[in-house]
């Protein structure tokens, strides 16, 4: 650890490697008693490390995660007082002993401009190593925490995105979309055309940065394809005339701007803000759903369907031939059974786990309302999940308790429709060519 006899003027004039230098200055600014004194320290270690190269950024992360760790003899002498008399002062003792240093180091960063973003940016970096460098996990915990509080929905701020959006913000919508690519300034005219409605969230730390961008359509009924949302209309007129006939609000993309805050819940309130945006302005809306992604489907029914002793396992050579799904006769054969194992897919726990679109949604409160076919011909949707695409549906009447039933036992709500795909799994399968073969007797 840094000698804390060591001043400002010191850091700020020394020859020291630039990593040992980014050390120094965090043990300096730790030792700090005031915000005063300690601002300067912040904003020049806030330089530093944006002068950092990936390997010393790298170093520098792995210094935070091993060092600045709570005082072990304070920690057990915590410990065995609220072992000894459970008291409330004990309790927070304990806390106040078993919080690291590491956490006040971080929230001291924070203090320089542009604080927030780089810590942002560092959580980004740490996560793509947590599974070579577990000891990076501590780290990356402390951040989640700190983020938990300083993004939560208080500070985050709900705008909704047009044309007369600045041109920066614009340009980022068009850049973070995660789930369709809008592919110009012709395509993003046609997400914000008056059928169409889209907005952002923002926090007063990010100026002009978005959080997470939401892209809503509205339309009459459930929108079961994504193709025709997307497609290009340049009328006006007729696109108010569809917002005004709509009865139904489809979520057809919700991207995470920021990699350094995923796992930070911002779900619930999310969904919850722009559906009473949307009532307010769209009083006849009656159904708000997403029209969402499976994008982990194709590679848990692929690892399912090398079984050989899998019922399902003749369907792998129709579903490597190409461009199945735009012949009918081949892609009729094969939409029963993908339904069917798609909604087993999303309703069973280990499955739950994997498929991280259906693990929002559900656990916001979500019921899973209706399963696709060929809900996504794009390129994307076809390699993730066989086209296949999800209706859940937001019914402010039973979000808590569906969310409450999931969270507690991973029971997920569901429509009759799916329990109907489900019902198939226990009727008896058409057998293929080769096992209605006869067999020699044994």
């Amino acid at each position: 650890m840094t000698p804390v006899s060591l001043t400002f003027s010191d850091l700020s004039n020394t020859k020291l490697d630039p990593l040992d230098r980014a050390k120094q200055l965090a043990a300096m600014l730790l030792s700090k008693r005031s915000e005063a004194s300690g601002a300067p320290v912040a904003r020049q270690l806030h330089e530093v490390l944006r002068a950092l190269d990936a390997s010393d950024r790298h170093g520098f992360q792995r210094y935070l995660a091993t060092e600045f760790q709570p005082d072990r003899t304070a920690l057990r002498a915590a410990a065995e007082r609220y072992l000894a008399d459970g008291t409330a002062e004990a309790a927070a003792a304990l806390a106040r002993a078993a919080d690291p240093p590491r956490q006040d180091l971080l929230r001291r960063i924070n203090m320089a401009p542009g604080g927030t973003g780089a810590l942002i940016a560092m959580r980004s970096e740490v996560a793509s190593r947590l599974r070579s460098e577990p000891e990076l996990k501590l780290l990356d915990a402390d951040l989640k925490h700190l983020f938990a509080s300083w993004f939560n929905r208080g500070f985050i701020e709900l705008r909704r995105i047009d044309w007369q959006t600045p041109a920066a913000v614009l340009e980022k919508l068009i850049a973070y979309e995660a789930v369709h690519e809008i592919k110009g300034w012709d395509d993003l005219r046609r997400r914000l055309a008056p059928d169409r409605r889209c907005f952002g969230f923002f926090h007063p730390a990010l100026p002009g940065e978005p959080l997470i961008f939401v892209e809503v359509a509205l339309v009459r009924g459930l929108a079961a394809a994504v193709q025709p949302l997307l497609s290009q209309d340049t009328d006006a007129a007729a696109a108010r005339e569809r917002a005004a006939r709509a009865d139904t609000a489809i979520f057809y993309s919700i991207s995470n701007c920021q990699d350094g805050l995923r796992g930070v819940a911002f779900g619930n309130f999310l969904i919850k803000q722009v559906v009473e945006e949307l009532k307010t302005e769209f009083p006849q809306l009656r159904r708000f759903s997403t029209l969402s992604p499976v994008p982990a489907f194709r590679q848990w029914l692929g690892k399912r369907l090398l079984n050989e002793s899998e019922p399902d396992a003749a369907l792998l050579p129709l579903l490597e031939s190409d461009g199945w799904w735009n012949a009918p006769a081949q892609s009729e054969k094969l939409r029963v059974p993908l339904l069917r194992l798609c909604a087993l897919y999303l309703t069973r726990q280990p499955s739950i786990r994997i498929d991280p679109v259906a693990r929002f949604h559900l656990a916001n409160g979500a019921r899973l309302e209706q399963i696709n076919w060929l809900g996504n011909t794009a390129p994307r949707g076809i390699q993730e999940s066989f086209g296949i695409m999800v209706n859940y549906l937001y019914d402010t009447e039973t979000i808590e308790s569906n969310h409450e039933v999931f969270v507690n036992d991973r029971t997920v709500v569901r429509s009759a429709d799916v329990d109907a795909l489900l019902a198939a799994e226990h009727t008896p399968r058409a057998r293929s060519p080769a096992e209605a073969q006869p067999r020699d007797a044994a």
